[in-house]
Formats: C-alpha cells, structure tokens, sequence
C-alpha cells in the first residue's frame, strides 16, 4: 500500500482515543497540560500551505506513545496537519517499513507526508535526549538472570513513566525534537 493509503486507514484522534482501554486518562492529561511556546506556533504556522499529514504507527499499552502522541497533536493543530493513527500489531506491513536500528518494533513512528503521499519526514520512537535517559537508567538495572531485574526493571518504568506525565521540560525536549524533524 502507498503512505497515502495507510493514512487513509488509520484512525482519527477521536476514533483511537475512544478505542483505548489503556493510558487514555494519561495520554489526555498530557494534551490538556502541554502548550507550544509562541516561537513554536509561529513556525508551524507557516507549515499550514504545505497540507502535511501525518501517519503515527502505535499502541495504546506503549508508555512512549502515551509521551510523544499529545504532543504531536499539539504540533499537528498548530501546523494544520491531519493526524491518523495505525496500530502497530495489526499492521506490521508498514511497522516492518519502520524498524529502529533495523530490527525493533519500537514505537510511536510518525511518518510526516506531503499532499501527494510522499514520506517527507519519519520521527520515533523517541526524541534523543529521552533515549539517553532510558538508556542510563537501564545501565542501572541488574542483569537480566538475577532475581530482581524484573522488580527494577518495573520500578524504572514507573519512574520514567511519572516524569513522562508530569515534567513539562520533558514534553517541550520531545516537541523540541519533533519539530526538528518537520522543520528540515
């Protein structure tokens, strides 16, 4: 299938926002707290002619999607870009198009594409400043066979996934990297 297609297929804001049973709350918590500085609605203002839309391959379960999906949002309304979200697991066709590092799943992907389909920008799963601080803080974590790495492991995620909804630095290094991505 052509990007254009997959975009067709995939879910309005609404429509997967209704279809969550996990981190809906958290996901919207963030949307309602995170604003764009003035500079950045002024450059995204500017993006409106273009007509971009944008792909976001994700999971409801995913604590990076539950991060990096509302502040995309808040990209898209000040951009004028038409969001459609694809599920990842049912639609490795195009997640497989996407890997990290060649190999992963991993997730959000968004794929930014112009009026006539084209792939004009791919961002995910993470910004690299969040990338870094889960790569130390799993530096911290025992090795995977001793007795306690899953007890650490859960207790970082639930670290991080606080800071996630709560630190609005961490929502502005996202957004900040985002839009790196659509300002090329």
């Amino acid at each position: 299938m052509e990007l254009s297609e997959w975009f067709q297929k995939g879910m309005t804001l609404d429509e997967y926002t209704n279809s969550m049973s996990r981190n809906k709350e958290e996901m919207l918590s963030i949307y309602e707290q995170f604003t764009l500085t003035a500079e950045d609605q002024r450059k995204l203002e500017m993006l409106k002619p273009q007509g971009l839309k944008a792909i976001v391959l994700t999971e409801d379960w995913c604590g990076d999607a539950l991060l990096n999906n509302p502040i995309l949002m808040r990209i898209a309304e000040a951009a004028g870009m038409e969001v459609r979200f694809v599920l990842r697991d049912q639609n490795l066709e195009l997640m497989d198009q996407y890997l990290t590092n060649g190999t992963s799943r991993a997730i959000p992907i968004f794929i930014f594409i112009n009026q006539e389909g084209l792939e004009v920008g791919v961002w995910g799963p993470r910004a690299p400043e969040m990338q870094a601080l889960v790569e130390e803080g799993r530096a911290t974590l025992p090795e995977k066979d001793a007795p306690d790495f899953q007890e650490k492991q859960m207790e970082l995620y639930k670290r991080l996934g606080k800071a996630y909804q709560t630190d609005s630095s961490i929502w502005q290094t996202v957004a900040n990297s985002i839009l790196s991505t659509l300002l090329k």
